[in-house]
């Protein structure tokens, strides 16, 4: 497996992935996903061969503030450490950044994951979080 920029953005690809993962709010407006990932600070890809196995997609300053939007592995991939290698390639690329943020499902794997790679719910820092829907 190798982790390289995504530069190209390819809609079958993506869409295939996001589909994999049942985001289907992504799904419906592949219009807006292209765009989101043509703003994005990063994102990065992993692929055996030419084969995508996920991606991760941040987005923020690169400076004072990141945002992992998106972090995906299709389902016949998970378990096999590519999520931990995006997300620590991202943390190593930013880790001059001070807060790196992001919202997930709360679900036991889902938390369990991102406290793996050193992750902490924002109320142990004191903080609350909203958004608006």
């Amino acid at each position: 497996m190798t982790i390289r920029e995504y530069n190209e953005y390819k809609n079958d690809e993506i869409l295939g992935l996001y589909t994999d993962a049942g985001w289907i709010a992504y799904t419906m407006d592949p219009d807006a996903l292209r765009k989101g990932y043509e703003n994005s600070l990063l994102v990065l890809a992993a692929y055996e061969g030419d084969e995508l196995q996920g991606i991760i997609r941040v987005v923020g300053d690169g400076h004072t503030i990141v945002f992992v939007q998106d972090i995906l592995v299709y389902k016949k991939y998970q378990r096999l450490g590519i999520g931990t290698k995006l997300l620590k390639e991202v943390l190593e690329r930013y880790s001059n950044v001070r807060q790196i943020e992001l919202v997930t499902d709360n679900t036991e794997k889902t938390v369990a994951f991102y406290k793996s790679v050193g992750f902490r719910p924002l109320t142990e820092f004191g903080c609350c979080g909203f958004m608006r829907g």
